[in-house]
Parts: C-alpha cells; structure tokens; sequence
C-alpha cells in the first residue's frame, strides 16, 4: 500500500486579496487557515515586509492629497499629524491690517519695566524673581489677555518698557517685530530677504535665536549671520552686518540659534565652525557702533547662547561648544579653561547651568546625558575638576533650572529631578514633550512640547503637578517669557499672553489635578 502525499493548502484567492488591500486583514486570515505552522511564519514575515511598503505607500497618498504632513516633534522619528506648526499668512496678514486701523500712536509705548530683556531671563537661567506668581490656578487656567498669529521660528521673546521683541519668519523675510506687550498689537516690524531651512527639513524655515534689548537697543541675529542692531522704539536700523561672511565662519547644521550677549561696553555673538585658519567663531562688537572689539577663534560652536558668569572670582564668558565647554575673558577672547563634552552630531543646545560655589551642570540629549564639575583658580591659570556625572538627565533641546539644592529639567521630554550634591534622580515624571520651563515662586512653569502650559511645585519628594491648560496648538520648542506678571508665549504659528500675577489676598480656590 503506497502512501498519499500529504497536499498543503494554499492560501486563496480572497486571502490574497486581503493581503494586498489590507496587510492587517490578511495576517488574521493567514493564522485563521488551514496551513502549516511553517507557512504561517513564512507568510506573517512576508505580510509584514509588505506592509511596510503598504503603509509608506498610503502616507504618501494622504500626503499628497494634503490629508496629512510630516512634523519632527523632538524625538528619535517624526510624527504623522493633520497639519505641520507653520504659520497661516493670510490669517498673519489680515490680523495686521486690523490692528492697523486701531493703532493710532503705538511707537510712544514706554510703559513697563526692562526685567526680561535678555534670553531666559536676567541672568539667562529661567528664574523669575519681579514678583510673586499665580500658584493656584483656576480650572480654565490663567487668564488669557490676548492671542494671535505669529511669524515662523523657535525665538523667544525679550520684553522692554512695555515692547515685547521677537525675530521671526514672513514669508520670504525674516523679520525682528515689536510688539505691544498690553494688546499684542504690532508697533513696527523690520525684515531682510532670507528663508533658512536645514538640508533635512526637520527643523522648518525660520530663525532660531532670541533678540537682545539693552539701553533702547534691539540686537537681533538671524538663521545665517544676519545681525543687526535696531531702535527699540522705531525699528529703524543703527547699523547691521552678516558676521558669517565677514569672520569667516560656516554657519551650523541648523542655523544660528545664540541670542546675542551684551557685556559692558559691547555685544558678543557665538558663530559655527572657523572657514580656514582666519575664520573666528566668537566675536565682540561696540554695541553702539557696530565696530569690531575683538573676535577669536574658538573651534566649532553650537546652539546654546553664551552667558557672562562670574567664577572663580573671575568675570568670563561661558559657552557650551560643539564639543567642549569653554570660558573666555570678555576683554579679549582669550581662553580661559575647557572641558571635554562631545555631544553627537555636535548638538549642544542647552545652556550651562550654573550651581553655586563656581560649580556647573551641563546635559545634552542624544544619549549624553549630564555632568557637573567646579572651577578653581589656581595662580594665574584655572583648573577644572569633575565631581560627578550622570544619564538620567538628558536635555536634548531645553535647559533645567537650579533651585534648593536641586536640579530640575527634562530627560527627554520627561520632567526629572536630581539632588545637585550627588547627581542621583530624587524622581522621574510626567510627559511634557520636547518644551521649555521657568522658575517662578518655587514652581516650573512649563510650556510643553505641544503648546499646553503646565504649573509643577519645584519640590524634590515627588512629581506635583498642579495644573495643565491650553496655551497655543501645534509644536512648541521656543521659550516662554515673564514679565510684570504676564507670561508669553509662542511657536511657530501663533502666540498668546497670560496673566501670572499673584492677587494681593489669598487665594479663592486651589486646583486639584
């Protein structure tokens, strides 16, 4: 008696079908048949080779039907949304035409103080110390004194004698804007020809870097060199140059993003890479004329703005360069010490952290993670010296802030604290994005990577989140300002202004999350 051969089932035509117009469908029908355990492993791995190329053939349909877009959000991929954060012209456009006809003398506008007139505050460490702020939030959250749209870019703003200055993008323009920090109200704008974009698109067209107010002046540096420096009242331009081509300079992969620095008598800009052995990197103007102080060449800079600290009992400027941290004396550029810290694909973007007793903190995202080490002068000379260093902090586009003993920031895009003596994680918590924060009245404030406005206690025993409300839509990585009570904020499409100040009774009601 001879054997049959045993027939193995085939997949049929309507699985075939399935497979081909829903790769889903098809992998239920392929583990639902008849065939062998065999066959359905061989299947369910061609099934899902083919959805692959199943799904990126559908994305790009929806894209381009503009059903759908892509958007970089900060992490490892991009995200799949209905619309990027980009900003509406026309709606930019009419907005202005109406705020012109109720403008009638907006450039005479000198109420308000100077507190936040520099990038991340007065000393460019996100403290806010004016006044007391609003702790207890209502259940809709602050209130909202005015919102519009806005020019692209990831800009902060500095606010001055009631003006509140920002760069952004219009169009084919890039373009430094004052606004009336009351109403939102446009007073003047000033732009020049120029659409930055990095070669990969992941950031967007528009500037990076925040303006600088100081004494009536606007300094304002664009996404490929453009500086110029404008009267804060008229717009009108007191001189202006591109320090790119003129120091012989490379700009950076994703364009100039250092807010201008002023130090006595002038204003300092940070730069990319040296363009051959005459290229400079590190250049101080005279703030009122634009005239060279002194430049050097500090090797390849990044994206984090410099800061003037004292340490060691040594006034220098500090900076976190591409790869390494360094200080130069604000008199001449000479260097003064360095530290190793290489950042993957040169990505240093937060800004140092400076912890008390010449101690600073530094973290960078892609993996790095953060260290803290102390200055110490010795002679003539300075020496540097680790004390400790961590991966549980890794501030990949913002910067935290020191507060008590503690650090406090965003490990990714969760919200972290470390105890500042040892550098171990006191907690992880909490999902804010990719965003910004602030330290005001003991709490961060938070602009998540999304837009929405977050209140946490700064408090090292656990996560205490307070509130979390709507402050603007779409992705947000551009830091919020505080001034006078009044926090504003922006993306790339529009901005709105809150009011933070604290009532002078006691709080009427307390949120519960």
């Amino acid at each position: 008696m001879t054997d049959t051969p045993t027939v193995r089932p085939k997949p049929s035509l309507g699985q075939r079908l399935s497979t081909f117009l829903f790769p889903p469908l098809g992998l239920i029908l392929l583990w639902r048949g008849p065939q062998s355990i065999a066959r359905k492993v061989l299947g369910s791995i061609f099934i899902l080779l083919y959805g692959l190329l199943y799904t990126a053939a559908v994305l790009a349909l929806l894209g381009s039907l503009n059903l759908i877009e892509i958007e970089w959000k900060g992490g490892t991929a991009p995200r799949v949304v209905h619309r990027r954060t980009q900003p509406d012209f026309n709606r930019l456009d009419a907005s202005r035409a109406q705020q012109k006809q109720t403008v009638t003398n907006g450039v005479t506008i000198t109420n308000g103080s100077a507190y936040w007139a520099d990038f991340r505050g007065v000393n460019r460490d996100g403290h806010y110390t004016q006044q007391p702020i609003l702790t207890h939030w209502p259940q809709a959250g602050p209130t909202q004194l005015w919102k519009q749209p806005v020019g692209g870019g990831y800009a902060s703003f500095v606010i001055a004698r009631g003006r509140a200055f920002t760069i952004e993008q219009r169009r084919e323009k890039e373009s430094v804007v004052a606004y009336d920090f009351a109403t939102g109200r446009e007073l003047w704008a000033h732009g020049w020809l120029t659409q930055f974009n990095d070669q990969w698109n992941m950031g967007g067209v528009g500037p990076r870097a925040t303006p600088t107010w100081h004494e009536g002046r606007v300094y304002a540096l664009g996404a490929e060199g453009e500086f110029a420096c404008l009267d804060d009242t008229t717009g009108r331009v007191v001189w202006r140059k591109n320090v790119l081509i003129e120091n012989r300079s490379t700009n950076l992969d994703f364009g100039m993003s250092a807010a201008p620095l002023v130090v006595g008598d002038t204003v300092i800009v940070t730069l990319g890479g040296p363009d051959g052995a005459k290229g400079a990197t590190v250049v101080a103007y005279d703030k009122v004329s634009g005239a060279l102080a002194w430049k050097t060449a500090a090797g390849k800079l990044a994206y984090s703005s410099p800061m003037l600290v004292t340490l060691a009992g040594r006034p220098q400027i500090l900076l976190a360069g591409a790869r390494r941290a360094l200080a130069l004396a604000p008199e001449d550029g000479k260097v003064l010490w360095e530290f190793p810290w290489p950042v993957t694909y040169d990505n240093n973007i937060g800004q140092p952290l400076l912890l008390g007793g010449d101690k600073v903190f530094l973290s960078a995202g892609y993996g790095t993670g953060c260290v803290a080490f102390e200055v110490k002068r010795v002679g003539a000379t300075f020496e540097v010296v680790e004390l400790w260093r961590s991966k549980q902090m890794k501030n990949k586009f913002s910067t935290s802030v020191f507060w008590e003993g503690h650090i406090y920031g965003l490990d990714e895009d969760i919200l972290v604290c470390l105890d500042v003596a040892t550098g171990q994680r006191r907690w992880k918590d909490g999902r804010y994005g990719y965003g910004q924060l602030l330290l005001a009245s003991g709490h961060l404030v938070i602009l998540c990577g999304d837009g929405d406005l977050a209140l946490v206690k700064a408090t090292p025993e656990r996560h205490e989140e307070l509130a979390r409300v709507p402050g603007v839509k779409g992705k947000t990585w551009n830091h919020p300002a505080l001034a006078d009570g009044r926090l504003l904020i922006r993306n790339g499409a529009e901005m709105a202004c809150f009011d933070l100040s604290a009532p002078s009774g006691p709080p009427k009601s307390v949120i519960v999350p």
